[in-house]
């Protein structure tokens, strides 16, 4: 009985101790558990904190690196310098033979415009005409712009250098995707001295909500002492070109155009004296003292009707003291052919319609048809006649076929009223960049 009593106690001793153990174990576990994830926790923090130094020391030595590239090289100019141009090749056939058919590469031209800064820029354009330009071959190389444009005030510029003259349509703007032809229109070539520049200092901007866009200035005038005794383009021979220029005579001039949605309709005007008071590129007794002034205006009109564009222009210029141009001229005349007189007065106009018959994408087909009539010598002086090829009337037919708006290939065919031997088909591929 004792003997029962004691194994009872004794198992009871062992559950007791048992369960003690056991909670105790757990009770341990869930400690080290708890320990473990603290540490893991910890971990993660210091882990985070390494992160942090090691990037802030490499943004240290980062900035440290900056400033000492800093110091040794300059800070960079703001400005910015642009690059584009132009260019146009043309193949011509003549109907008759007495004029030989012709490939030529009429223009290429590279422009280069800087940015000072917001308010000061510089344009300029290098033109290469009939691809070589040599003492034994008709090309030349030329400057046909290089200005100087700082902004007075948002609807002023103030400019100065060589600047295109705000005359007509054509001649600020005359990139071969942009007018209709293989070749630029007669009276904007004849009559108004395309492409024309001059030097000068001016002031260029818009009014009006951006409407109405004024080009006024001072510039170099013409010599008439470079008239050389064909009047077949006018004036364009007087032209000074700002290549040591005569300069005792300047001139005027003034653009204006106004624009709205689908029409323009503008004008220009240039005016001084040509006779340099005799100190012309050849300088001549005959012209001292002489005002010789010349004044050309044009008034020009675009309007859209859709996708049909009209487009007319009218131009007229007066030259005045052409008794004393053309005896100076004629004195030293040595050409082979007759000497054709100093016009007194002259002028041409001209209309076009243009309408694209397809397009996809970028690409479109647009015929046209141009009608110009031009005189260079509409008046010359007493005893002299002028040469009735001077007289001229000019139909062009032809298409213009975009393959983007900076590439267009060119066809068209012109027929001459006066002198028929100028008839001929054109070819012809232009671009701009």
């Amino acid at each position: 009985m004792i003997l029962k009593s004691t194994k009872f106690k004794l198992s009871a001793i062992a559950a007791l101790v048992a369960v003690t153990l056991n909670a105790h174990a757990e009770t341990s576990t869930a400690s080290l558990e708890q320990k473990l994830e603290q540490l893991q926790q910890e971990m993660l923090v210091l882990k985070q904190q390494l992160a942090e130094e090691k990037l802030a020391r490499e943004k240290q030595v980062d900035t440290a690196v900056k400033a000492a590239v800093a110091d040794a090289v300059p800070p960079a100019s703001e400005s910015d310098t642009s690059i584009g141009g132009y260019g146009e090749l043309s193949y011509s056939n003549y109907k008759q033979s007495t004029n030989p058919d012709q490939i030529d590469l009429n223009r290429f031209v590279l422009f280069f415009g800087h940015k000072f800064n917001d308010r000061l820029r510089l344009y300029s354009e290098f033109e290469i005409e009939h691809a070589v330009a040599s003492a034994d071959d008709k090309g030349e190389a030329e400057i046909e712009q290089a200005y100087i444009e700082y902004n007075l005030l948002p609807q002023a510029n103030l400019r100065a250098g060589l600047m295109l003259m705000p005359l007509g349509i054509l001649n600020e703007k005359h990139e071969p995707p942009t007018y209709y032809g293989v070749f630029r229109n007669e009276v904007e070539t004849r009559i108004i001295p395309s492409t024309w520049r001059e030097a000068g200092i001016g002031l260029q901007g818009k009014v009006l909500d951006n409407s109405l866009e004024y080009n006024v200035g001072i510039s170099s005038g013409f010599d008439a002492s470079k008239y050389a005794g064909s009047a077949a383009y006018g004036i364009k021979d007087m032209h000074g070109e700002a290549s040591q220029a005569a300069a005792n005579n300047l001139a005027v001039y003034a653009g204006l155009n106004y624009r709205q949605p689908g029409w323009l309709l503008g004008g220009g005007l240039f005016t001084g004296n040509t006779g340099q008071d005799g100190n012309g590129a050849t300088p001549s007794a005959a012209l001292q003292g002489v005002n010789a002034r010349l004044t050309l205006w044009d008034v020009h009109a675009q309007y859209n009707i859709g996708e049909l564009a009209l487009q007319a222009l009218y131009a007229r210029g007066a030259l005045g003291d052409t008794q004393a141009i053309n005896a100076a001229a004629s004195a030293s005349y040595t050409g082979t052919a007759p000497y054709e007189a100093a016009p007194k007065a002259f002028y041409g106009w001209y209309g076009q319609a243009a309408y694209p018959v397809w397009k996809k994408d970028e690409m479109r087909l647009t015929p046209f048809v141009r009608y110009e009539k031009y005189n260079t010598q509409a008046s010359v002086d007493t005893g002299y006649t002028a040469n009735p090829l001077n007289d001229e009337t000019v139909t062009t037919l032809g298409a213009n076929f975009n393959l983007t708006r900076e590439v267009v290939f060119k066809t068209d065919w012109q027929s001459y009223k006066t002198d028929s031997a100028k008839d001929r088909f054109d070819l012809g591929v232009g671009w701009m960049f």
